[in-house]
């Protein structure tokens, strides 16, 4: 983490479009995350508001409060970046980063461009009353109505200090649909939980949902993921590849000292030698922390001997 103020984006796909999302959940949320981290990069890029080369790390959620199926990624933006020759840090205006209606205009038009290009390539399906989408015409006149509806996309207050993203990221990262907390009752009429209901006029109401244990669950499995799909994702600045690097020149431009702390002697000594295993994904060394001995085989169940 680095000592500067960090923003809170969210990017949220229209109604008509989480409903086919269901059915392409890879392509879909492949093309929200690619799509809102593009976007972030371009508009930042852009001299008229920030000039920089920015970072971003996105999260999936894909449900409401009430376990519907709502698509949308949160992204957590440093708040500023390095300049095109990498010589400055350009931080953004305090307490504002970029705005969110050039923002929801572009993500709008690169989603349905990329959208209907990859239903032309025939990376889509639908079923049920989408069916009739299979035809790429009838698809071009379903999406029309899209570009002109409003996309819904808006930045939150900025978190307090970066530990303040980093307890953020520990509560919702790794949670799916609901938590235990929001559980008030299993019994004869189904599962009660806690909701929060937003649109009463324009203002946040706690109610209580009773659903038949069945449809608890339908609504539960509408949100779990194709196999391997990563939930977390990192963009520009904050990619994997070139993250260790970026964070380093980003300190020195700032003038910190990353912080090394070392917690043993033994954690030092394992410093200084080369790693003879290196991870084949990110390139990072491994370190051995237990070695498992191989067991003899068991060949055949014992048997009793008889004595007479």
């Amino acid at each position: 983490m680095t000592p500067v103020e960090y923003y809170h984006v969210v990017f949220t796909l229209p109604a008509a479009i989480s409903a086919i999302a269901y059915y392409n959940k890879a392509v879909i949320y492949g093309l929200l995350f690619d799509i809102a981290a593009e976007t972030l990069r371009t508009i930042a890029a852009d001299s008229k508001h920030l000039g920089a080369q920015i970072g971003a790390t996105l999260v999936l959620h894909t449900w409401g409060s009430a376990l519907t199926h709502h698509p949308h990624v949160h992204g957590i933006v440093p708040g500023g970046g390095l300049s095109p020759d990498r010589s400055r840090w350009l931080a953004c205006k305090p307490g504002f980063f970029l705005p969110v209606r050039v923002l929801s205009r572009l993500f709008r038009r690169r989603f349905l461009e990329e959208l209907e290009a990859t239903c032309r390539r025939g990376q889509l399906r639908f079923f049920g009353q989408y069916a009739e989408l299979n035809d790429f015409t009838a698809f071009t006149q379903w999406l029309a109505p899209m570009r002109a509806c409003e996309w819904v996309v808006y930045a939150k207050r900025p978190f307090a200090r970066p530990k303040a993203v980093l307890a953020y990221l520990s509560r919702y990262t790794h949670r799916v649909a609901i938590s235990n907390q929001r559980l008030v009752a299993l019994d004869e009429r189904g599962v009660t939980f806690r909701w929060k209901d937003y649109r009463v006029n324009g203002r946040t109401r706690n109610k209580t949902m009773t659903l038949e244990a069945d449809e608890f669950v339908r609504r539960f499995l509408l949100h779990v993921l194709p196999g391997g799909f990563h939930r977390i994702r990192h963009y520009g600045l904050l990619a994997n590849p070139s993250r260790r690097e970026n964070l380093a020149k980003i300190r020195e431009l700032l003038g910190v000292v990353p912080a090394l702390i070392e917690t043993n002697a033994d954690v030092k000594a394992t410093a200084a030698v080369p790693s003879t295993f290196v991870c084949r994904h990110c390139g990072s060394p491994m370190i051995i922390i237990d070695i498992l001995q191989r067991s003899r085989p068991i060949r055949a169940p014992p048997v009793e001997r008889a004595y007479a």
